[in-house]
């Protein structure tokens, strides 16, 4: 599965590179999200609860971060287990760059793969439920985001 869109974000690159990179903001950020331990600036830990249909499980894993050209690009990838309900593992490419008329536009290309359970509900049902996922992880990034570049 892949999923790919583009965000604008009213706050300058490096305050919206700062902030991907700030595991409050994260935590924050991320639907479900019961748990996000930074162990270094390249390693998270996460344990996060998610329902997709009629599954709903509690996924724990890792992340790591690759920064290649800060603040303008990083590639992340991660895996989960989500014991009876399967795994999932993937990444994803992030670019940065200033908006022409101010802000941030933020562009990213995500893949991931899930097998158990969780794959038998139908690849359909997938997408559709991580494409609402990731939409309610930017629009809750981009108000944790904002404001802090306000007053």
């Amino acid at each position: 599965m892949e999923l790919s869109d583009e965000i604008h974000i009213d706050a300058p690159v490096d305050v919206v590179y700062a902030a991907l990179n700030d595991p409050e903001i994260l935590r924050a950020s991320i639907p479900g999200c019961e748990e996000l331990i930074k162990h270094s600036d390249t390693e998270l830990e996460a344990k996060v609860l998610l329902k997709v249909g009629p599954v709903k499980a509690r996924f724990a894993g890792t992340v790591t971060l690759d920064p290649e050209d800060p603040p303008r690009a990083f590639s992340l990838s991660g895996q989960g287990t989500g014991g009876a309900a399967g795994f999932a593992k993937g990444g994803a490419h992030v670019t940065l760059e200033p908006h022409p008329e101010g802000g941030t536009i933020l562009r990213y290309q995500a893949r991931a793969d899930v097998g158990g359970k969780i794959a038998q509900l139908g690849s359909r049902l997938i997408q559709g439920s991580a494409s609402k996922l990731a939409a309610k992880f930017f629009a809750n990034f981009s108000e944790a985001v904002q404001p802090a570049t306000e007053g």
